[in-house]
C-alpha cells in the first residue's frame, strides 16, 4: 500500500503553528518561572528582615545569620542561597 505525499505547503504550514505554540508556551513558562523567583526572593527576604529586627526599628547587624542561612538553605536546596545572594 503506497501512501500520498503531504502537500508540502500545509506540512510546513503544519510545523510552522506548531512551531509557534511551541516557542509561545516556552516564553510564558519562562514568564511565570521568573516571577514566582521574585516572588519568593522578595519573601525570603521580608523573612529574613522581620527576623533580624524582631520587632524593632532597626535590625542588630554583625550576627552570623546570613551565614548560617546560606550553610543550612545550601545543603537544603542546592545552589543561589551564598552568603552574597542573602545579602542582595
Amino acid at each position: 500500500m503506497v501512501k500520498n505525499k503531504p502537500n508540502i505547503q500545509l506540512y510546513n504550514k503544519l510545523i510552522s503553528n506548531i512551531s509557534k505554540i511551541l516557542a509561545e508556551a516556552k516564553s510564558n513558562i519562562a514568564t511565570t518561572i521568573n516571577t514566582t523567583m521574585v516572588v519568593t526572593n522578595w519573601y525570603i527576604g521580608q523573612y529574613i528582615v522581620e527576623y533580624e529586627q524582631d520587632g524593632k526599628e532597626r535590625a542588630e547587624y554583625g550576627t552570623q545569620l546570613l551565614k548560617h542561612l546560606s550553610d543550612d538553605l545550601t545543603k537544603a536546596y542546592g545552589r543561589g542561597y551564598s552568603y552574597r545572594n542573602l545579602q542582595l
